[in-house]
């Protein structure tokens, strides 16, 4: 299935921002961002959980070449469960992203535009969305199969061993998430 491209879209709601975006394009659009923004995404996003990121940081140890393109991508910290009949993916919420955030700054280093998980992540997580210019979704826990609604697409790329946890290719249709971490680093999360 190809993706047609999507005007950005934004609604203007009290002191917040509704955004329609399409994935390939939101390197351009995350300045607009800001925290608490509600998104809709569409496009080209990967999952990645724990045990991904640790293949993925071997393989850049060794210099090898990675599965994913990272520049520009959106990793979503979900691991998917088997597809139920007639759909094309079970149940897909987030995962803590904290676990997450001993990889997430030389990711954010090497290109990556955008991260989809739940709960806050560090200072040095903040720090490197800002000096990327990126941003740092939240979706909605415990909602794995509202979430799952929004997927059009699923295929499992790489690290079949992993089962849930491998990388897999997700197209997504208006996934709903909210701006945690802006590119100036401001956070709906107070400390």
């Amino acid at each position: 299935m190809s993706l047609k491209p999507l005007q950005a879209v934004c609604i203007q709601e009290n002191d917040m921002s509704v955004y329609y975006l399409n994935i390939n394009e939101l390197r351009e659009r995350i300045p607009a961002l800001r925290a608490g923004d509600s998104v809709y995404l569409s496009g080209i996003c990967y999952t990645a959980r724990d045990a991904a990121h640790k293949k993925l940081f071997s393989l850049l140890d060794e210099g090898r070449e990675l599965p994913i393109e990272i520049k520009d991508a959106c990793i979503y910290f979900a691991g998917p469960t088997p597809a139920p009949e007639g759909l094309p993916i079970g149940s897909c919420g987030p995962t803590t992203s904290g676990r997450m955030d001993p990889y997430s700054p030389r990711l954010l280093d090497l290109g990556l535009a955008a991260m989809i998980g739940k709960g806050k992540r560090n200072k040095d997580v903040t720090d490197a969305v800002v000096r990327n210019r990126a941003v740092y979704f939240c979706a909605i826990g415990g909602a794995g199969a509202l979430c799952a609604r929004h997927i059009a697409e699923y295929e499992e790329i790489a690290f079949p061993e992993l089962g849930c946890e491998s990388i897999k290719r997700l197209v997504l249709r208006d996934f709903p998430v909210y701006v945690a971490i802006d590119c100036e680093g401001n956070s709906i999360y107070k400390d």
